[in-house]
């Protein structure tokens, strides 16, 4: 088989989780697809020496580790990786996600080429995510808001991808760009997944390859900073590219998400909201167009909010 994976990896504070998904790729029984593996080092204020000398222990792994000096966020920095990329599928895995089985790569490899995805002209295919703890298959990381009805499927097409472990065709991004880089971090995935929809490809989702995940199955309790982060970026996403209504409605329901989770901070509540209202204004606009919106309701897309 082809070198054709970029594997691209961000990480932060996490030096021993990097090294554990660095073991498990180890222990992958057939690497020929692998042509790379590009890890950004964001700036991160903890040693990584046990994971640096891994690195070093393995070429063949064909390991590219980049020490930044600045923390680029999730956006800018998986921007840097992607434009470095030579590889013609990527692979973007989060650094607290590991291999669940050792025969993982040549199914990626070869996901795009199933007919399913064929003749959908799938872009983008995020896969099935397991609790590290548990085994237990992650809500938050299935790419549809209907989880009971949609978990068991091996395959089926939705509106958004699963920032922590998917794959994309290199050409996509030659069509839709990068990243929003005005996102330091939430909602980058939805801004990207609109764009492609609007370049005329379909999202997937393929449960043949299981990845495991160290978020714990009780959630990571959200900080009120990235709560507004999200509702933010989230209106922005909503203004660029839906109707109108959706902007409303995305302000509205990610307000009422505040509310419920940030345990007040009330200063930033009113800040997030001027962020959110300004975007109305200063959003320039992109709207995906009628087949895309009849694609995105197809797919039973929560565009609410």
């Amino acid at each position: 088989m082809n070198e054709v994976l970029s594997l691209i990896i961000i990480t932060y504070n996490r030096p021993d989780d990097l090294l554990e998904l660095l073991q498990s790729l180890r222990k992958e029984a057939d690497i020929t697809p692998l042509k790379e593996v590009l890890i950004l080092n964001n700036a991160s204020t903890v040693s990584y020496e046990k994971a640096e000398n891994f690195i070093a222990e393995n070429p063949d792994l064909k390991i590219n580790y980049i020490l930044s000096s600045e923390n680029l966020g999730v956006s800018r920095g998986r921007n840097k990786l992607m434009a470095m990329a030579g590889g013609e599928l990527l692979l973007v895995l989060d650094d607290d996600i590991i291999f669940h089985s050792t025969d993982s790569l040549p199914k990626i490899a070869g996901v795009f080429q199933k007919d399913f995805f064929r003749q959908a002209n799938t872009g983008i295919i995020t896969f099935r995510v397991i609790y590290y703890e548990t085994k237990e298959q992650q809500q938050t990381a299935l790419p549809h808001k209907r989880f009971e009805e949609y978990r068991d499927k091996p395959v089926f097409l939705t509106s958004y991808f699963t920032g922590c472990s998917h794959v994309l065709k290199k050409e996509v991004l030659a069509k839709t760009g990068l990243y929003p880089e005005d996102f330091f971090y939430g909602m980058e995935e939805y801004d990207l997944s609109y764009r492609i929809i609007k370049a005329g490809y379909t999202l997937g989702y393929d449960n043949a390859v299981t990845f495991e995940h160290k978020e714990s199955p009780k959630g990571r309790q959200p900080n009120y900073q990235k709560l507004a982060s999200q509702w933010v970026n989230k209106s922005k996403v909503a203004r660029r590219y839906l109707p109108f209504i959706y902007y409303l409605t995305t302000m509205l329901g990610w307000s009422w998400e505040y509310l419920k989770k940030a345990g007040g901070h009330w200063g930033t509540y009113f800040k997030s909201w001027g962020k959110a209202l300004k975007a109305g204004f200063t959003e320039k606009r992109n709207p995906v167009g009628k087949e895309a919106l009849a694609y995105l309701k197809k797919v039973k897309a929560r565009l609410w909010y």
